[in-house]
């Protein structure tokens, strides 16, 4: 039979975005290191370090069990959800109904989506922060919703400008994507941010979105949205075991909020995926009992460690930063005399061999800063120091 071409084209959606940053250039770097270069990655927030050995011991135990390997429910098991209650109520001093007020999620990436769908039409304004997480904005738009953004600048401690937010057309706003400790920046929120968002909600109808993944890191005082009186009748937020737990790739993560807001996105979220593996589980809510010792070795002093090389880094290329960030990056503002943050980055990757992100990624409030992940370990920031020093 004759081969013929046939003209089929992609969903028009997919002409509102770009393939994730992150996924292309790790390809370069891939390629790199691939024609014997060795390119240290600074890129990604991927922690590096296992799990506490607890948490592997279960997941091994349970998952030689025979009877552990079929369909799981849509709203997790039991023990999984009691522990994430258990998780607020430990950190934050908040109280959750583990059977109607938390969600388990396939990673709180996917939660993104789910909450999307169940607020969100197709043609809704959705509020996203610049910068910000990339993929607020690239989802929304693969969903038709209206991007809005709304600034966050370093002389306003990287916090929304409500002045500013009062002053816009909010007429068919359904969320507001927000993100503390943030992320590029590292800024903290405070209890009176917290409040201000809540207020912001209340007044205009909108669901707040509060992205929490980042509070455990390098941060001795972590708080939530959820401490806020009332904050559970308009607002969402999402935590992960991934940054906190050292559990990127096991893919758990949860949203807490109202029991009605969770029946909503549940009705999403059941006919897109199926519960996870239910050792996997079990080994999760272990994760959340790790011991305060455990949490500080990985959490705080691990990563205060590597910021200190990760600061002098900063300095050798002549960017400048705010030493109160939290969570496990630096964020830092490339020196006036250069032009163009990605000529930076580029001389960084090409001549010293080491990849750090250029801060355009996350909007244009972003493009005169980088950021550097401290996940990679003291020996490896500190070849990446030594090389780096080599070109400036």
């Amino acid at each position: 039979m004759e081969n013929k071409a046939f003209n089929i084209q992609p969903a028009e959606r997919l002409s509102s975005v770009q393939e994730y940053y992150f996924s292309r250039k790790l390809k370069e770097v891939a390629q790199m290191n691939a024609e014997g270069q060795n390119v240290i990655s600074l890129g990604i927030g991927s922690p590096d370090m296992p799990p506490s050995k607890e948490t592997i011991d279960i997941l091994c135990k349970e998952s030689q069990k025979d009877n552990v390997h079929g369909y799981q429910p849509y709203v997790g098991i039991p023990e999984l959800r009691e522990s994430m209650a258990y998780f607020y109520q430990r950190w934050y001093g908040v109280t959750l109904d583990p059977k109607t007020e938390i969600q388990p999620l396939l990673g709180s990436k996917e939660g993104i989506l789910h909450v999307t769908l169940a607020f969100v039409n197709p043609g809704d304004k959705v509020l996203v922060p610049n910068p910000g997480y990339p993929t607020y904005t690239s989802l929304s738009k693969i969903l038709g919703a209206q991007i809005i953004n709304y600034d966050l600048q370093e002389n306003n401690n990287w916090q929304p400008d409500f002045d500013a937010l009062e002053q816009m057309d909010l007429t068919g706003v359904k969320l507001m994507w927000t993100n503390y400790p943030n992320m590029p920046t590292g800024a903290s929120a405070t209890m009176e941010l917290y409040q201000k968002l809540v207020d912001f909600a209340r007044k205009h109808n909108i669901v707040v979105v509060n992205d929490n993944p980042y509070s455990l890191i390098l941060n001795e005082h972590p708080i939530s949205l959820l401490q806020i009186e009332g904050a559970k009748d308009c607002c969402i937020e999402f935590n992960s075991m991934s940054k906190s737990q050292n559990m990127p790739g096991w893919r758990v993560g949860w949203i807490s909020t109202n029991a009605q807001f969770i029946q909503w996105i549940l009705k999403v979220k059941s006919n897109v995926d199926s519960g996870m593996f239910r050792a996997l589980q079990l080994a999760a809510a272990q994760a959340f009992h790790n011991s305060d010792e455990w949490h500080r070795d990985y959490n705080i002093t691990l990563y205060a460690n590597r910021r200190a090389i990760a600061e002098e880094i900063m300095k050798v290329m002549g960017c400048t930063f705010d030493p109160s960030q939290v969570g496990m990056f630096l964020w830092g503002r490339i020196p006036d005399s250069c032009e163009n943050v990605e000529d930076l980055t580029e001389k960084v990757l090409h001549e010293a061999k080491v990849f750090i992100t250029p801060g355009f990624i996350f909007g244009s409030n972003g493009n005169r800063y980088v950021r550097i992940s401290l996940c990679a370990k003291d020996e490896q920031l500190q070849e990446a120091l030594n090389r780096i020093k080599a070109i400036f």
